[in-house]
């Protein structure tokens, strides 16, 4: 294919991509006109260069469009969505076109002579409905379309002139050979931006774009006279910068180039190759006790990283590109089905692999038809039930431990549980029995069965049956997960997990039945050491193996037996639980050793080991061996079917119990900090610990900070000033929120442990909310959020402008140790926080509910809960405040009234509840 005409059809392919969103926009916004001229700028540069180029069937369909859009810019006619949808159908129509033409070299035979006059006549103010399927005709030899005022007052091309001649209209005769027409010449001179040299310092912006307006438009070239090198560069160098007439500062370098794909992967595996050759490097130098190679092959560890980085950065694209065709989706959809949608859209600039971008985008646009169809109700419907007459859609991306996490949620009728139990009986996915015995969530994660649908007929867009479980299946084979939430008549959540690359991940390597494998660490939730003198320990319940972990019993899978190992042991009592979780399931898979963690190099899987769904590729290790990764959706599909074959009624029944023994044991980071007295703080607080080398930390004006994961982290001491060792290592507690990362300093890590966290009040000391019996000894309980503000003050209003404004939330919590802890640590997080202990003080404090986005609600003293919840009942505006249900267990049964429940001590999950929930502001609670 011609250069240039490939250079087209991407420049092409990337414009109408813009168009079709920024119609969208511009249909609900239709006095904007900077919408408007960013359109119709893309129009008129994709109309010139068809003409330049020779293809008149695509020029006549964009310039009957660009005539209509200059009507919407006139102010000739109104805006309205059938102009819009008939723009929107000659878009369509265009990439129909350029679709023939990249796999022809050449337009199809036919026109498009019914759009055209369409489209014509709605720039006449005689809009007309669309025909049902309009069939194309046999095309003249050459096409040109101009809306009646342009032919008024020229002279019509006859009838008996061949078809290969160039005629004139302004000239009223036929083109000589050499010669160009006057149009043409006037519209390449308005087409390009010229330069200061030659455009007075006192031309006025405006002058230049009136000139634009004025000039006549190109008409098409004939293939037989090509254009000059010149001309077209002119015209596609017009389409790349800006409105025509617009004044320049001057020649400018390009900040971007465009660089062919497999560049890109060449430069990939390069660049992997040499991560197995430092990681075959690191295991030699390990094996030395004292080498001369160590400095430089840290040095060369961390260029290898730095280069790692930055090679992935090439192959990362914001995740709104995937997205481009949603607006247009939801807008088309909700005209089909005569529903009122609103899509928000969040996250955008959220970057992730292109490889991971390309496979995400069909199952996220099978996901939003999903919603409008199913679960967005018609407009008649939701205010019957006193909801708002246009639904909501929210698309939402954020970075969460390394991943991408993609929520899709909507305020619709939410999935009818009674129906999708009864189909499921129906169509054999389950059986009564087994159905009669399923949580309403485990009942929702049917619709991903195959073959499933609970669509009442079938339409063009559902009830076939097939969807859901392709949806997952796709994401899944990118190392993904799919969960959902849903309540019955106020909506669903979905939430896909996702790596942010396919290339490099990172890994745990284990060992099992004398073979190694890895585990990415992207479903390792964490590492449990078993024994029999242990409390965590492996126990049989009717025959299914289960871990005795803190309050509840977690069914576990051996690898050996998974696997079908011939040197396995399962009964072996000390051996290794990785607690993962693949979406909402939750299990341990027991292996023999844990080595490491490593950063590998993902190989595809053969396709002779494509049936085998436990795999999910290969790497190798830094000795050279090469080991299979193990896939965690297939695990966890075996360990599903293992645990399966017994009721987990009694798993439930024991779980229950171990809560009823005594208080909730929480999990614990002991370290010592400045004084001899140890300190603790709740290990979910925590993100990674880290030892970091001391020459590594630099000094600034706001203190020191260290280069951390392509960012600078600052970092503060405890005990107060920041003495870092001059040599060796430095332990520093890594705490992140969102984008935002802080160190804190300690003296030594001296334990992880749980323990029932019984603190006692008393203690004024900044940044220590009181002292608890840890491990036998007293143990200073540390506040976070207090760190949190004194390491960066700046944190708070560098997440509060991430937000449209900041939230207001009041906080319920009788005991004084969480309510220290958590105040904290949600105003370090961007939010104005409101605490209250107890419904007297409430009642004292007077609150306006019209001041409060969420309420968020200590639960584990029922009785003070329930008064405080009935105290809100009294005043009707608080049932339009959003409730968040605060818990020290992980399965709190709450009401209702709840939106959702959380553990007091996972400050992530907290922060992401509320981020979902306070939107819903406006909605019975």
């Amino acid at each position: 294919m011609d250069d240039l005409l490939s250079e087209f059809l991407t420049e092409t392919s990337e414009s109408l991509e813009v168009i079709d969103s920024e119609l969208v926009r511009f249909e609900a916004e239709p006095n904007d006109q900077g919408i408007l001229n960013n359109v119709f700028r893309l129009v008129h540069t994709i109309k010139g260069t068809c003409g330049f180029l020779g293809l008149p069937r695509l020029e006549a369909v964009a310039h009957a469009g660009e005539t209509l859009l200059g009507k919407f810019r006139d102010g000739t006619i109104e805006v309205t969505p059938p102009a819009v949808t008939l723009v929107l159908e000659s878009i369509d129509q265009i990439k129909v076109l350029l679709g023939h033409l990249e796999s022809h070299e050449t337009e199809p035979e036919g026109d498009d002579a019914d759009l055209i006059k369409r489209l014509e006549r709605a720039a006449d103010g005689e809009l007309e409905s669309a025909p049902a399927k309009a069939e194309a005709k046999p095309a003249p030899a050459e096409t040109k379309t101009e809306s009646k005022a342009d032919v008024s007052d020229k002279k019509a091309r006859p009838d008996d002139l061949p078809a290969d001649a160039r005629w004139d209209e302004d000239l009223g005769r036929e083109l000589r050979p050499g010669e160009v027409s006057l149009a043409e010449l006037e519209a390449a001179f308005a087409s390009v931006e010229v330069d200061d040299f030659s455009n007075p310092p006192d031309a006025s912006e405006a002058d230049a774009e009136q000139a634009e307006e004025v000039a006549p438009e190109p008409v098409a070239m004939d293939m037989d006279q090509p254009a000059e090198p010149g001309d077209l560069a002119a015209l596609l160098e017009a389409g790349a910068s800006g409105d025509a007439g617009q004044k320049s500062d001057g020649p400018r370098a390009s900040q971007s180039i465009r660089v062919n794909v497999d560049v890109l992967e060449h430069l990939m595996n390069m660049v992997s190759e040499l991560v197995l050759t430092r990681n075959q490097l690191l295991q030699m130098v390990r094996a030395m006790e004292d080498s001369e190679f160590k400095t430089p092959l840290q040095r060369l560890s961390n260029v290898t990283g730095e280069l790692q980085e930055a090679v992935m950065k090439t192959r990362m694209q914001p995740i709104g590109n995937a997205w481009k065709k949603i607006p247009r989706i939801v807008r088309d959809t909700s005209n089909d089905l005569g529903k009122q949608i609103k899509l928000v859209m969040e996250g955008d600039q959220t970057e992730l692999d292109r490889q991971v971008l390309e496979l995400i985008r069909d199952p996220l646009t099978h996901m939003v038809r999903n919603s409008c169809d199913h679960g967005i109700e018609l407009p008649s419907d939701r205010m019957a039930i006193g909801k708002p007459e246009a639904g909501t859609i929210v698309l939402r991306a954020y970075h969460e431990g390394g991943h991408i996490h993609i929520e899709l949620r909507d305020d619709g009728a939410g999935l009818k549980t009674a129906r999708i139990r009864q189909n499921a009986i129906d169509k054999g996915v389950v059986s009564a029995e087994e159905a009669a015995n399923m949580t309403d969530a485990q009942v929702h994660r049917l619709i991903f069965a195959p073959g499933f649908s609970t669509a009442e007929k079938v339409t063009n867009l559902s009830g076939r049956g097939v969807g859901m479980d392709v949806v997952k299946t796709n994401i899944e084979l990118i190392g993904g997960a799919v969960d959902l939430t849903s309540r019955e008549g106020e909506g669903t959540t979905f939430v896909i997990k996702i790596p942010l690359t396919l290339a490099i991940v990172s890994a745990l390597i284990v060992g099992s039945g004398g073979q190694r494998f890895a585990v990415p660490q992207l479903s390792v939730v964490e590492l449990v050491r078993t024994g029999s003198n242990n409390e965590n320990r492996i126990e049989n319940i009717n025959g299914t193996k289960v871990l005795r972990l803190r309050d509840r019993l977690l069914p576990v899978l051996p690898l050996n037996s998974a696997l079908k190992l011939d040197n396995g042991d399962d009964e072996k009592a000390n051996r290794f639980v990785i607690v993962m979780q693949v979406a909402s399931q939750k299990f341990g898979l027991v292996v023999d050793e844990v080595f490491d963690t490593e950063e590998i190099v993902v190989k595809p899987i053969s396709s002779l080991l494509r049936d085998v769904t436990e795999y999910s590729g290969s790497t190798i290790l830094g000795d050279g061996s090469v080991i299979m990764i193990l896939d965690p959706n297939g695990i966890a599909r075996l360990a599903a079917f293992d645990t399966s074959k017994t009721s987990n009624q009694n798993i439930v029944e024991e779980t229950k119990k171990l809560r009823d023994q005594g208080d909730q044991k929480t999990s614990l980071l002991v370290f010592s900090a400045g004084t001899k007295e140890p300190k603790a703080c709740p290990l979910s607080l925590v993100t990674r610990l880290e030892e970091i080398e001391a020459d590594r930390f630099e000094m600034t004006n706001r203190g020191p900070v260290v280069q951390y994961r392509g960012q600078l982290m600052p970092v503060i001491q405890m005990s107060g000033g920041l003495n870092i060792n001059e040599n060796g290592r430095q332990p520093v507690l890594v705490v992140n929120n969102g984008d935002s990362v802080v160190g804190i300093g300690v003296d030594q890590v001296l334990d992880i442990t749980e323990d029932v966290l019984k603190v006692s009040i008393g203690d004024e000391t900044p940044g220590i909310l009181g002292t608890a019996v840890i491990g036998g000894k007293a143990t200073e309980v540390i506040d976070i959020g207090h760190f949190l503000a004194q390491a960066d003050f700046d944190w708070a209003s560098a997440v509060a402008e991430k937000r449209s404004a900041p939230k207001s939330l009041l906080l319920f919590e009788s005991h004084a140790f969480f309510r220290n802890m958590l105040a904290p640590i949600l105003q370090a997080s961007g939010y104005k926080v409101t605490t209250v202990g107890s419904v007297e003080e409430a009642i004292a404090a007077d609150i306006d509910p019209t001041h409060y986005d969420l309420v968020l609600s200590d639960v584990d003293n029922d009785e003070e809960a329930r008064r405080f919840l009935d105290q809100l009942s009294t005043d009707d505006k608080w049932r339009d405040v959003p409730r968040i249900a605060l818990s020290n267990s992980e399965d709190a049964l709450i009401t209702p009234d709840f939106a959702g429940c959380v553990r007091k001590s996972d400050r992530h999950g907290l922060l992401a509840v509320i981020d979902q929930t306070a939107s819903l502001k406006g909605r019975a609670a």
